[in-house]
C-alpha cells in the first residue's frame, strides 16, 4: 500500500533535519550533534549532510517553520541524499503543514526516520503514500554517551540496510530512561541500565497480523481533524502502535484519547495494538488499567494487545516501518515484522 524506499548502503549520503526543536544547532549542544554524526559515519559508513537551516538554533527554527519545511522538502528533492534522519523531536512541527508539498515526497521516496513530535513528519510521508520509519534520532540514540546501544545498531542494520524480512523482534534485555544533562563533561558517563521484563500480553489470544500505523499518542492528537489525519483505508486491518512522551501524560488522558479512536471506529478496524514502554516506566500499571477499561467499554476485549515494547521515549529502540505487515502472537508473547523495511 505504501511505497518502500530503497535500502541504505555504506557510502550513501544521509541528511539530518530539525523538523521540530532546533536544539542541534545550539552552541552548547553542538558537540552532541557532532557525536551523533560521527556514529553515522563510523558505525554505518554514511556521509552526513546537515540541511542548511537545521543547525540555526532553537529560536530561529521556532520562528521559521517554513525554514524547517524547506529543509525537509529539499532533502527529499536532493538526488544525492538516500535517507533523512531527524535530529530530535519537539512539540510544534504541525506548523510545517502549510509548507509541505506532498508530491515532492511521493516522487522522491527515501528513508525518513525519527520519533516523538516527528510523528507529524511521518504523517506527511503517509499522506504521500511513502513508508517511513518510527525510530532513533540523532541527539538521543545515535549520540548516546560512550557508545551506541548494540540493540539499536542491530535494529538500524536489520531495518534500513537489508531488504530481507525483518522477522522476530526480541525484547531488549535492558533499558534506560535516565536523564543525564547534555553537557560535554558528561559525555563519558554511561546512563544506568535496568533489567527489562519483556513484552506483556494485556488481552487477546492467538496471532494477529496487520499493517503498522501509529506514533506518539500525544502528537497524533495534534493531527486529528486536519488533512493529515490518515484516511480510513490506512486503519483497516492495522496493527496500531502507540507510545507516550517525556511529558508522561496522565492516565486519564490515555483513556480519553483511546475513547476517541474507538468513537472514530479505528480500534474496531484494527487487528491489534502494541504499546511502547512508558518513559521511566511511570504510570506503567495505570496505563494498562485505562487501556483495558476502554476495551471493555467498547466490547473490544478480544483485540490482541502487546505492551512494553522497546520503541519511543526509552532506549534502546526498535524501528517500526509504517505500512509494514507485522504480527502479534499472544500465545507466544512475540512480535514480528513480516516484511522487509526497505526495497
Amino acid at each position: 500500500m505504501l511505497t518502500k524506499p530503497k535500502k541504505l548502503q555504506p557510502g550513501d549520503c544521509v541528511a539530518t533535519v530539525s523538523p521540530s526543536w532546533g536544539g542541534a544547532g545550539e552552541p552548547a549542544l553542538r558537540w552532541r550533534y557532532e557525536q551523533g554524526v560521527k556514529r553515522l559515519e563510523d558505525i554505518f559508513g554514511l556521509k552526513v549532510i546537515p540541511m542548511p537551516n537545521s543547525l540555526k538554533g532553537g529560536d530561529y527554527l521556532y520562528q521559521n517553520p517554513q525554514a524547517r519545511a524547506e529543509d525537509l522538502m529539499n532533502a527529499f528533492k536532493d538526488e544525492r541524499i538516500k535517507g533523512i534522519i531527524a535530529n530530535i523531536g519537539g512539540e510544534d512541527s504541525i506548523r510545517l503543514l502549510p509548507y509541505i508539498d506532498f508530491d515532492v515526497i511521493r516522487e522522491n521516496p527515501k528513508i525518513f526516520m525519527g520519533y516523538s513530535d516527528v510523528t507529524i513528519s511521518h504523517l506527511f510521508c503517509l499522506k504521500a503514500g511513502v513508508s517511513s520509519y518510527y525510530g532513533p534520532a540523532i541527539l538521543t540514540d545515535f549520540a548516546e554517551n560512550v557508545e551506541m546501544d548494540p540493540y539499536t545498531i542491530e535494529m538500524v542494520n536489520r531495518t534500513l540496510f537489508s531488504n530481507e524480512v525483518i522477522g522476530e523482534i526480541q525484547p531488549a534485555n535492558e533499558w534506560t530512561s535516565e536523564r543525564l544533562e547534555w553537557i560535554e563533561e558528561n559525555k563519558n558517563l554511561r546512563r544506568s541500565m535496568r533489567e527489562n521484563s519483556g513484552y506483556e500480553v494485556l488481552q487477546g489470544s492467538g496471532a494477529a497480523k496487520g499493517h503498522l500505523i501509529g506514533g506518539c499518542i500525544e502528537v497524533l492528537e495534534f493531527a486529528k481533524g486536519t488533512e493529515l489525519w490518515p484516511e480510513k483505508k490506512y486503519w483497516e486491518n492495522s496493527i496500531l502502535f502507540f507510545e507516550t512522551s517525556e511529558e508522561k501524560p496522565d492516565p486519564n488522558h490515555i483513556k480519553y484519547w483511546l475513547r476517541n479512536y474507538a468513537a472514530q471506529g479505528i480500534l474496531q478496524k484494527a487487528n491489534g495494538i502494541i504499546f511502547g514502554k512508558p518513559q521511566d516506566e511511570k504510570y506503567y500499571d495505570e496505563y494498562k488499567e485505562v487501556i483495558l477499561i476502554v476495551m471493555k467499554e467498547f466490547e473490544l476485549e478480544d483485540l490482541p494487545i502487546l505492551y512494553n515494547l522497546n520503541f519511543g521515549h526509552t532506549e534502546p529502540k526498535i524501528i517500526l516501518p509504517y505500512g509494514a505487515l507485522a504480527e502479534i502472537n499472544c500465545d507466544k508473547r512475540t512480535f514480528r515484522i513480516l516484511d522487509s523495511g526497505v526495497e
